[in-house]
């Protein structure tokens, strides 16, 4: 799986979804697109919290239309972006163009990186849907260099039956991985959704 959005059904993760397909409208989201300033400002001040102060390599993995991306690029940083969608990457090679960005086509949990280290690991919206989210988080640990960080965006969405992961177990799941944990709620600043919400949403930056 590799996908950038929170779920708008409480269907099993992915399901039913043809991500090329939607890519088209992927970004009529404010929270995707970022096409409002009020929401692009609302995002880039965090990441400015969330990332390094310096440049240096992110992995954005499950990136979709490449929006933090983006924003991660327009600070310096020199970004890979992963999806599984084709057509997502293609929205995010144009968005970034004249950037230091590469898109590559694979699977956010084992992203085809080879060898190659990075300051920071940028997830929004992924883990959940991912069928063994501890096995990713510790494959993620390893592509970061000495000094790196997970920067971690997720949550728990829907009511009668709610999908997602919380804050609590995905801390549980990191304990054993990184040394400084640091949860930021989401929920309460409706000018990163573009609208008020309900339901859990959070960051975690996981420094090991």
């Amino acid at each position: 799986m590799a996908r950038n959005r929170a779920p708008e059904t409480s269907k099993a993760p992915g399901a039913d979804v043809d991500w090329d397909r939607a890519a088209a409208g992927f970004d009529d989201e404010p929270d995707h697109g970022l096409r409002d300033p009020d929401v692009r400002e609302a995002w880039a001040a965090r990441l400015g919290e969330w990332l390094p102060a310096r440049p240096g390599d992110l992995l954005d993995l499950g990136c979709g239309t490449g929006s933090l991306s983006l924003l991660a690029a327009e600070r310096g940083h020199r970004v890979t972006g992963v999806d599984l969608a084709p057509a997502m990457l293609a929205r995010a090679r144009a968005k970034l163009a004249g950037h230091d960005a590469v898109f590559l086509v694979g699977d956010a949990a084992s992203p085809p990186v080879g060898e190659q280290l990075f300051d920071t690991v940028l997830v929004r919206h992924v883990l959940w849907a991912l069928p063994d989210p501890g096995r990713a988080l510790r494959h993620w640990r390893q592509l970061l260099r000495p000094g790196g960080r997970l920067v971690l965006v997720e949550g728990v969405w829907g009511t009668a039956g709610p999908v997602g992961i919380p804050a609590e177990r995905l801390t549980a799941l990191l304990a054993p991985l990184a040394g400084d944990i640091r949860v930021e709620r989401l929920s309460e600043d409706a000018r990163l959704w573009g609208k008020e919400v309900d339901d859990e949403r959070y960051a975690v930056v996981a420094v090991p």
